[in-house]
């Protein structure tokens, strides 16, 4: 389940320039639009397990990429969290 080319241009107006998906910010925003819509899929199909694969998998990559803009800028990251609402 890719995201729409809609779905990504509101995501990177949201967390970054319109045609820089390549910052730390933006790609944790990305991943994040996917793994909260790949969410109700699961709600649906729960023997997908192919699926829950990939989901991991972008779960991880998100925690990887959290992990490095919190070494790198500590306050970019906390913005962050608040943007997304992953962590109180």
């Amino acid at each position: 389940m890719s995201l729409t080319k809609l779905e990504k241009e509101g995501v990177l107006s949201n967390f970054g320039s319109n045609k820089n998906s390549g910052s730390t910010e933006t790609q944790v925003a990305l991943i994040s639009y996917q793994i909260n819509k790949l969410q109700s899929h699961f709600l649906k199909n729960k023997k997908d397990y192919g699926g829950r694969r990939g989901l991991l998998k972008m779960v991880s990559q998100r925690k990887k990429l959290l992990s490095y803009l919190k070494k790198k800028c500590f306050s970019r990251y906390n913005s962050l969290l608040k943007k997304l609402s992953l962590r109180r």
